[in-house]
């Protein structure tokens, strides 16, 4: 699949393959946050675009395009600005993504990167035939409170999604017993998680040892079994930008 980032001429813009690394998660004590795979393949699901300029925003609680007081930090003009009112931050992104036909980009903020005071909004763009550009917008959840967004900071993060996917799927829901096998793998996982979290207040356990259970880390059931997902992944790393 291509996609094509067309940046608008005068304009320069950073994009980069999103890391798997959070702050908040290096934080955690030993950087337990990290154990998590789902959370690791999430952050690095796409693309991010970076601010240009260290840009900080203070809303009053208004609706209006006043109610939001924008400067930039660095001498350089703000990377964002306010154009819906109503609290909304508004950061223009000067370019025009190419997707293959049915093909649509899903648009939101960094993923797993939660920012105080102010949430970001998330859109699915036609990008197979939109001759133009879009907007990233976040929405204050605070008044009087002071976003920094550091120049080199993502701001927004972009990956590609089959239109009508969504609308292909055929939901339903049954009880677990319906399906004996995967009720017993079920069970059977939910026994040794409980035994191995016991097991983790004896220091001289296997669990204290191996201190984290990394069966879905490893691609197995609870007896050591591979589960038979051929695409199971430990790492997502997606591709730079190639400047044509």
């Amino acid at each position: 699949m291509k996609l094509t980032a067309y940046v608008v001429d005068g304009h320069e813009v950073a994009l980069r393959p999103a890391p798997h690394e959070r702050d908040w998660m290096s934080a955690t004590s030993e950087r337990f946050a990290y154990r998590c795979l789902p959370l690791n393949i999430a952050n690095a699901h796409g693309w991010e675009i970076l601010c240009a300029s260290d840009t900080v925003a203070v809303w009053d609680g208004g609706s209006g395009l006043d109610a939001i007081r924008v400067h930039a930090e660095d001498g350089r003009p703000p990377a964002a600005v306010s154009h819906f009112g109503h609290g909304v931050l508004t950061f223009h992104v000067p370019i025009v993504f190419r997707t293959p036909p049915g093909v649509d980009l899903y648009v939101t903020g960094p993923i797993n990167s939660p920012k105080d005071g102010i949430a970001p909004l998330t859109g699915i763009v036609e990008t197979d035939w939109l001759p133009f550009s879009f907007t990233m917008n976040w929405l204050f959840t605070r008044t009087a409170q002071r976003v920094r967004f550091a120049a080199g900071e993502p701001f927004c993060h972009v990956f590609p999604v089959a239109r009508g996917a969504i609308e292909a799927v055929e939901p339903e829901i049954a009880a677990l017993s319906s399906d004996p096998d995967l009720k017993a793998r079920h069970d059977a996982w939910a026994e040794s998680r409980s035994a191995f979290n016991r097991d983790l207040a004896d220091p001289q356990s296997q669990a204290s040892l191996e201190r984290w259970q990394k069966l879905y880390q490893r691609g197995r059931d609870a007896a050591g079994v591979p589960a038979g997902a051929a695409g199971h992944r430990t790492r997502l790393r997606a591709r730079p930008f190639a400047r044509r």
